[in-house]
């Protein structure tokens, strides 16, 4: 049986198990998957040690994706453009190193929220990994504007100047979270200030009625930036959904099929 694992430090809060088995189940793959904790000091070698037992792949979680992108013999497209990785591919060429969170929050915005990115006016809030990661994978989907805001404007900065090629013209560009202007169709919390019940400090007149905003946590209750956002009309949704799709990518690049997602989603919504 195909071995596959996620490693983290802590690893026991992972519902990847639960996920990938639902995955395996649904698609009638042969596959185990467990969590390792790797040493903070000994991630390489975790990796070795699985490889060596005859693992196939894995996802890595926090503090490890950087690592990982440093570890991979090879990068695909995504993962270069991330700058980490979160899915390990294991083969006769090396290890492989992929980023599929920024692909996962695009399903969950196209497919399950059911809103097009087309032409549309996005807002992304943060530069750091997580935000990095949604860079391109937005990008591909063409909207007509996006603003990458941040507490340091020189970090987003940073990523309008590696992406703007790719983006054209004028549709890339940089603010302080205090001085965005105008409305966004969607509204995208990358900032860790969820983990803080925090808000990042944007003024109430990004959202207009029917806005999207999805903030990359995910709990049983709204977070504060959802809170926020649904009191000026917006329409919420937290990071469940890209948890679940951007597994689903992984599973796809470990096993060639791409499950779906919309009954697992429910499933695990209802865990919660």
């Amino acid at each position: 049986m195909d071995r596959y694992c996620v490693f983290g430090n802590p690893i026991a809060h992972s519902k990847s198990p639960e996920i990938h088995a639902a995955f395996a189940a649904q698609t009638g793959q042969q596959l185990s998957y467990e969590k390792r904790l790797a040493p903070l000091d000994g991630f390489a070698q975790a990796v070795q040690d699985f490889i060596a037992e005859g693992g196939k792949g894995a996802n890595v979680t926090l503090p490890f994706k950087l690592e990982a992108h440093a570890l991979a013999d090879a990068l695909t497209v995504r993962a270069q453009a991330a700058g980490a990785v979160n899915t390990l591919l294991f083969g006769a060429d090396g290890i492989v190193g992929d980023n599929t969170d920024g692909a996962g929050l695009v399903a969950d915005i196209t497919r399950n929220a059911g809103v097009p990115l087309a032409g549309k006016r996005v807002l992304l809030l943060g530069a750091g990994g997580a935000a990095r990661g949604a860079v391109l994978p937005i990008l591909e989907h063409r909207p007509s504007a996006m603003v990458i805001a941040n507490r340091t404007v020189a970090n987003a900065e940073a990523l309008v100047q590696q992406f703007s090629a790719l983006a054209g013209t004028g549709v890339l560009s940089a603010s302080a979270f205090e001085a965005l202007q105008g409305s966004f169709d969607i509204v995208i919390n990358a900032t860790s200030a969820s983990l803080n019940a925090a808000l990042p400090p944007i003024p109430a007149t990004v959202f207009h009625q029917g806005t999207l905003a999805l903030d990359m946590m995910y709990g049983k209750e709204p977070t504060v930036f959802m809170q926020f956002a649904a009191e000026h009309g917006a329409t919420v949704r937290d990071g469940l959904g890209m948890l679940v799709e951007q597994a689903a990518e992984a599973f796809q690049g470990w096993r060639g099929v791409r499950p779906e997602t919309s009954a697992l989603l429910v499933q695990m919504r209802s865990k919660l």
